[in-house]
């Protein structure tokens, strides 16, 4: 059972952007204050990353931990929700499988990727060595 109305889940559901969100955002302004400078969702390349770096053939996607499902078991938002199960299984499974199909197109494809989950942004300091170790030094000739 729901803790919520059903028109409010509804209004809450529609408020729930794709793109620029909290998340992505602390990525982006991480990345950019140290010294990498990228293109946002890029229509020609499957799934639309967050973030692309095109000289270094590497793309950024900002995970949120319920849609994508990530994978810790400590992550509490990831967790499905207990009402309308047959609903949220196939769409949430659907996004899971879509992820890595997306993922295996652009590692076909020579690119390098990484995912950042919406939960791992609250440790910044976490979050910058890994995008460091991940793309490297900033000067790229």
């Amino acid at each position: 059972m729901d803790k919520i109305s059903r028109k409010k889940r509804s209004e809450n559901m529609r408020r729930i952007k794709s793109q620029n969100t909290r998340p992505e955002m602390i990525v982006r302004r991480l990345c950019h204050a140290l010294g990498y400078r990228y293109r946002l969702h890029q229509t020609n390349l499957p799934g639309k990353p967050d973030l692309v770096f095109s000289r270094r053939r590497a793309v950024v996607f900002v995970h949120g931990c319920f849609w994508h499902q990530h994978p810790c078991k400590d992550c509490a938002d990831s967790r499905r929700p207990k009402s309308n199960t047959d609903f949220w299984n196939t769409k949430l499974d659907r996004n899971v499988e879509r992820d890595a199909q997306t993922i295996a197109g652009l590692k076909e494809d020579g690119w390098n990727v990484l995912v950042v989950w919406e939960c791992e942004t609250r440790d910044v300091e976490s979050l910058k060595v890994r995008l460091i170790n991940f793309l490297g030094s900033v000067r790229v000739s």
